[in-house]
């Protein structure tokens, strides 16, 4: 178990993996930096979730940072010790291969969402996605703060704020007190 403190940075872009790392507690966003300073985030991550795995299986450089948003306490094993773990627990490894695959999907989407899409549509994809991993099928409530929601969707706040209100008009989701649900 290790602590950080807010704004810590946990690992940077471009570093080799050395460890496995879960939230216990607090939470994380994984983000990239242009060459201008402008930030993509690539993801949150909250308690009891792992996050920067896929370096560990590709013997590959991190292809984002790691930093905290508030305090958090981490669990970190050491990559061999966590690859040992996984084979010699073959129902971990499966339910890990899985939740990989489903943040490969998150990533294919958005990809497609970045590239050809307006921002409504963007923004809808991000929210199913967000409700279907939550695996539920009643009114969704969103996590994410407008400035969230622009981070992961490259788009300006502004933008993010009038395709919101856009959205409610058309009906594909619903305001309640300044919270998004879908």
């Amino acid at each position: 178990m290790k602590t950080f403190s807010k704004d810590a940075i946990i690992f940077n872009e471009a570093e080799m993996p050395k460890f496995y790392y879960q939230l216990k507690s607090g939470k994380v966003k994984m983000f990239n930096l242009t060459e201008e300073g402008k930030e993509f985030t690539q993801g949150f991550f909250e308690k009891n979730t792992s996050f920067g795995e896929p370096p560990l299986f590709g013997t590959f450089e991190y292809p984002a940072s790691a930093m905290c948003l508030t305090d958090c306490e981490v669990y970190v094993l050491e990559k061999k010790m966590f690859l040992n773990l996984l084979k010699a627990h073959p129902d971990i490894h499966l339910k890990f291969t899985k939740m990989l695959c489903n943040r490969m999907l998150y990533k294919a989407k958005i990809m497609k969402e970045l590239s050809i899409h307006p921002p409504e549509h963007r923004i809808l994809t991000l929210l199913h996605h967000l409700k279907d991993s939550a695996n539920i099928e009643s009114l969704y409530e969103v996590k994410l703060t407008r400035q969230q929601i622009s981070d992961l969707t490259g788009l300006r706040v502004e933008t993010v704020i009038r395709a919101i209100k856009q959205l409610e008009k058309t009906k594909k989701l619903i305001l309640k007190q300044r919270k998004v649900y879908i």
